[in-house]
This record gives structure tokens, C-alpha cells and sequence, in this order.
């Protein structure tokens, strides 16, 4: 018996030895380096810029707020987005609608003229969406939200088709033709999410759509008009099939797509939502849109998606959280060429549909929290924004390299989808979360002009340009003073994390060695000097 325990305690000492000896030989083992090689010579085309197309905001009625108008006007500098979408612009707290006591409409557009005519001095054009119901022209009184969006059909199409007739007329005579004829104008949001956003059924959303159209294109036949800006993916080729099938115009064809892996309408949060595991999540969904179009009988009309993000309630701290920024490029780089606009839902946390909220990180959808603070997801675009005009030819699939008359931008990212199984977002994304080491990436770039050049690298990540980290080393305190506030911009305010001066020799290539980590952003930008 003796000699028997101890034969089984020298083979548990010999198991023990060799596993020990086999873990030490993984870590002394070279993990592979990524590399990225990029010919300066070797173009692919124009950049894509659809990211920067369109972006979203709460309601119309957010837009006539100072500090609402200070943040559009940073984001807009910053980024560059040239289209904003909104609810709400149809709705009594713009006072667009009422009627007499005989029931004639009364119209009024001065609260709709302050906010376009602001969008447009800062050069950002509207992406009209017509709702919700004006209350004087609702076939009932079911709403949503805490300001209250009427979401029935109208009591009367043909009032309905009259309004926004005037309002098109309105827009025409205000702003000109040409100018109108760029802008999108697109009926309702999310219809197939009964009763929240529509209290019909898909056969009236399609009767609400052939009014509205009629109405838009009774003023110019060259104004854009589409739909149905469904959640999910849902009703495209039904909505292409009815407008064929009753001869009405449609110019593009709009959706949505969040990364989460249930629900569609959760505006406090409560549902417990969870970052899906599928690497294709919204992107998926973005490609299968295009397939869509390209197998109906219009196969070229526009995509857009008018609203996306990794979830789509505002009360996840996915979106205050640093994995936020590579969630965002990664979707962005996956979607390629198939879509005309990605608008990213929202720019601001100045965002009420739940109510207003007082906590400065409450996962609120925005770039920027309440206080005008940058998340990371903003820095995603801004770099983007960085990006040159030549896209240059890349293997490495979670990066861009592009050039431009100033020098060549490389922008590159780990995205790692690190939450658990059976938790979820609201859980596990409001932790101080330290990101490992994925070792080494390296850049190199061949046959770029010889010269001097600025070397600047741009970071986000755990820590580096991480506002909600830095919220959360405050101990998250549920109101901000105006020193904390500063110390939080101050802290990460998207400057370099290195500069330098270089020499680039005739035939000499660049080659640029960087740590980088899960969920990094890295930008290198050579600027010529």
C-alpha cells in the first residue's frame, strides 16, 4: 500500500513537473507580431468617408438648446459629419401643427427654422425624418417617451399628405432647390416596433409612406424621399415591392442595427442588455441589407443606416466604456462598400427619452456626456476624421492606410469582445477594466517621399483617453463641478501620445514598432514638413 501511494505521488510530481515545464516554454515562446506593410505607391481608391455621413441626435426639440448647439458645433469641427437625423421634429414641443375650430390646419415652422437654420451655419445639412404625429392630426393619444412622441397614424391621410406638402414648400421657399435637393427626407422610425413606435400595422406604415411621398414629391420629383427606417433590418424588400407594385417613388432605403443580442426598446435599461459574441453583429446585418437591394428590382438605391451602435439603449455603459472606440472602427472596416451612411446614434448625451438624466456616465448614447466631456468613441471618429483622401492597399484587416497632400495616416485597432458569459453590459462595463498586452504591432510603410516629417501617434485605450476610467478614479460621483469637469477633458483631450521629427531617406523605408493592447486605437500620422 505504501509503495503505492508513493508511485502515485511520483507520477502527480512527473504530471506536475512536465505541465509546469510546458507552461514555462509557452512563455518564453515568441507570440507572432502583426505587421502592417503598406506601399505608399499602391493605391485601392478614395477613402470611404460614409462614416462621417450622417449622425444622430435625440429629438428636434434638443437642438434648440445652447449647450445642445456648442457640442454639435465641437463634434462637427472634430469629425466632420455632414447630415444629422433626429426624432421628434414633427411632434408639439416644435409647435409645427394645430387646428382651428373648424378643424382647418394651422402650420407654424419657427421653432423647426431656429434649428435648421443653425444646422446649416455650421454647415451640417439635415436628414429629415418626418414624425411623429402632431397630436391635432393623431388618430389617437398612445405616445412614447418622456417628451411624449404620438406614434398613431393620422385621423386623416389627406391632411396628413397636405402637411407635409407645406412643410416641403416651407423648407423650398426658405432655403432653395438646390440646397432641399440634397437633404433625405425619411418617413417615420422603427414602424415594426408596435405599439412602441407605431401603433399600426406594416399595411399602414406603407399607406403613411405613399402620402408622405406624394406630398414631398408634389413640390420637386427630385427630392429624396425613403424608408422604412425599421429596427432590426426588417421590411426592406416588402417596402421595395409595395413601392414598385403601387408606382411610387423610393430613393433610398433605410434601417437600423445594434450589437446586443436581444430586445429593440429599452429606455432605462432594465432589460440587462449583453455585447454579442457574433463577430458580425450589425455588420451582419449592414451586408445582408445590400444583398437585399441587389436581388430586388431596384438594386441600386442607397443604403443607409440611420441609426447603429454596440446597443440601443441609453443606459449601457458599453458606450461610456474605451471598448467602445475599437467596437466602433471595427464595424465601420467590416461594412466595407455596401452601405451609403452609417449614423452613429448619437452624438450627445443631451438626449431625453428616458427624462433628463443628472449622472455625467450613465451610459448614455453619446460622443460626449452631458457636460460636453469626449468618451472614446469620439476620439474612433475624429481619427477617422484624420484619415487622407487616398485610401492605400492593406491586408491587415483592422486598419486603414491612407495618404494625403500632407503626409500618410495609418489607423489601427484590437477590438476584443471581453465580457463574460451570463453577465451583462450594465454589470461588467461600469468597472475599472485593464486591458492585456497583445504584444507588439508593426508598421511599415515603403516607398514614401523622401523628406522631413512630423511623427505623430494617437492613442485610445484603457487609461489614454479614457474619460469614464478617470470618471470612475473619482469614485463616480453622481454630479460633476466645473473643476472636475475641466480635469476630465484635461486629462483626455486626444493630443499625442508621442512626437517626433523624422528623416525619410530616398528608398528608405519607415518601420515603426508599438505596444498595443485589447481594445487599443493607434493612430500614426507622418506629417510632411
Amino acid at each position: 500500500m505504501k509503495l503505492k501511494v508513493l508511485f502515485l505521488i511520483a507520477i502527480a510530481l512527473f504530471v506536475q513537473t512536465t505541465a509546469n515545464a510546458q507552461r514555462g516554454k509557452r512563455k518564453t515562446m515568441p507570440s507572432a507580431e502583426r505587421a502592417i506593410n503598406v506601399d505608399y505607391g499602391i493605391e485601392s481608391g478614395a477613402m470611404n468617408t460614409m462614416f462621417k455621413e450622417c449622425v444622430g441626435a435625440g429629438r428636434a426639440n434638443e437642438g434648440l438648446r445652447a449647450d445642445w448647439q456648442q457640442q454639435l458645433a465641437f463634434v462637427k469641427k472634430a469629425c466632420d459629419f455632414k447630415y444629422i437625423r433626429m426624432h421628434g421634429l414633427l411632434t408639439d414641443d416644435m409647435a409645427v401643427y394645430t387646428e382651428d375650430a373648424k378643424g382647418n390646419p394651422q402650420y407654424n415652422y419657427m421653432y423647426v427654422d431656429a434649428l435648421y437654420d443653425y444646422l446649416l451655419s455650421i454647415g451640417v445639412k439635415p436628414f429629415v425624418e418626418l414624425g411623429f404625429m402632431p397630436n391635432a392630426l393623431a388618430s389617437g393619444k398612445q405616445t412614447i417617451f418622456w417628451w411624449k412622441g404620438n406614434v398613431t397614424p393620422p385621423k386623416d391621410y389627406k391632411k396628413w399628405e397636405d402637411f407635409i406638402r407645406n412643410l416641403t414648400q416651407h423648407f423650398t421657399e426658405r432655403y432653395g432647390v438646390d440646397e432641399v435637393k440634397t437633404w433625405y427626407f425619411e418617413v417615420w422610425n422603427e414602424p415594426n416596433l408596435t405599439p412602441g413606435f407605431w401603433t399600426g400595422t406594416q399595411e399602414e406604415y406603407f399607406k403613411l409612406y405613399k402620402y408622405a411621398v406624394q406630398g414631398v414629391k408634389s413640390v420637386n420629383a427630385e427630392y429624396k424621399v425613403g424608408g422604412p427606417g425599421t429596427a432590426g433590418a426588417a421590411w426592406e424588400s416588402e417596402m421595395i415591392e409595395f413601392c414598385i407594385k403601387n408606382n411610387l417613388p423610393i430613393d433610398f432605403v433605410s434601417t437600423h442595427s445594434y450589437g446586443v443580442n436581444q430586445g429593440f426598446l429599452d429606455e432605462y435599461g432594465n432589460s440587462g442588455t449583453v455585447l454579442s459574441k457574433d463577430p458580425m453583429a450589425v455588420s451582419g446585418d449592414v451586408l445582408q441589407s445590400r444583398k437585399e437591394i441587389a436581388a430586388s428590382a431596384k438594386p441600386n438605391l442607397e443604403l443607409h443606416y440611420t441609426e447603429w451602435s454596440s446597443s440601443y439603449t441609453p443606459a449601457d455603459p458599453v458606450h461610456d466604456s474605451y471598448h467602445e472606440a475599437a467596437y466602433i472602427l471595427e464595424k465601420i472596416k467590416q461594412v466595407g462598400n455596401s452601405v451609403n451612411s452609417m449614423s452613429y446614434w448619437v452624438f450627445t448625451d443631451v438626449f431625453e427619452e428616458p427624462g433628463p438624466r443628472f449622472t455625467p456616465f450613465h451610459g448614455g448614447f453619446g460622443l460626449l456626456t452631458i457636460q460636453g466631456i469626449p468618451k472614446s468613441a469620439f476620439y474612433a471618429y475624429q481619427f477617422m476624421n484624420k484619415l487622407g483622401k487616398t485610401e492605400l492597399k492593406n491586408s491587415d484587416t483592422r486598419s486603414w492606410a491612407t495618404k494625403s497632400d500632407h503626409g500618410v495616416q495609418v489607423l489601427l485597432w484590437n477590438f476584443t469582445n471581453t465580457l463574460p458569459d451570463s453577465v451583462n453590459n450594465q454589470t461588467y462595463f461600469v468597472k475599472d477594466l485593464p486591458s492585456k498586452s497583445l504584444g507588439k504591432v508593426k508598421v511599415n510603410l515603403s516607398n514614401v517621399p523622401a523628406g522631413k516629417y512630423k511623427m505623430e501617434i494617437y492613442k485610445v485605450g484603457y487609461r489614454v483617453n479614457d474619460a469614464h476610467t478617470s470618471y470612475i478614479d473619482m469614485g463616480r460621483p453622481a454630479q460633476l463641478n466645473r473643476m472636475q469637469v475641466e480635469q476630465l477633458k484635461n486629462q483626455n483631450d486626444g493630443s499625442p501620445i508621442q512626437t517626433e521629427t523624422i528623416e525619410i531617406k530616398a528608398n528608405e523605408p519607415f518601420s515603426k514598432e508599438l505596444d498595443i493592447r485589447e481594445n487599443d486605437v493607434i493612430m500614426v500620422n507622418l506629417v510632411k514638413r
